[in-house]
């Protein structure tokens, strides 16, 4: 399995909107072969500390994500964005090899 994490940091008054945004979420990504799933986790210590935590059945499927129409079209949309306190956000990105269970 291939584990990959996109950390940001927004102002603790924007992390609900941010929120919110991924529970409205497109769930293309749902649908990608070898996608396995999806969480949102927020810090309890921070609560502007966002993660999106993304669990794939290989690093394969997840860069076939990266490079597919769906995953450059959702990320131009959230370019356009138009609250440039979330738009200006540049998320950390980490990615794991399961070793494991």
């Amino acid at each position: 399995m291939y584990i990959v994490q996109s950390v940001v940091h927004v102002p603790e008054h924007k992390a609900e909107e941010l929120v919110e945004i991924y529970r409205n979420r497109s769930r293309s990504v749902d649908r990608q072969p070898g996608f396995i799933s999806f969480q949102l986790l927020q810090s309890e210590i921070t609560p502007g500390e966002l993660t999106v935590h993304m669990t794939w059945d290989s690093k394969e499927s997840y860069i076939a994500w990266v490079q597919s129409s769906d995953f450059k079209r959702i990320h131009e949309l959230e370019s356009k964005y138009p609250d440039q306190e979330l738009t200006d956000i540049k998320p950390t990105v980490r990615r794991y090899l399961v070793r494991a269970e």
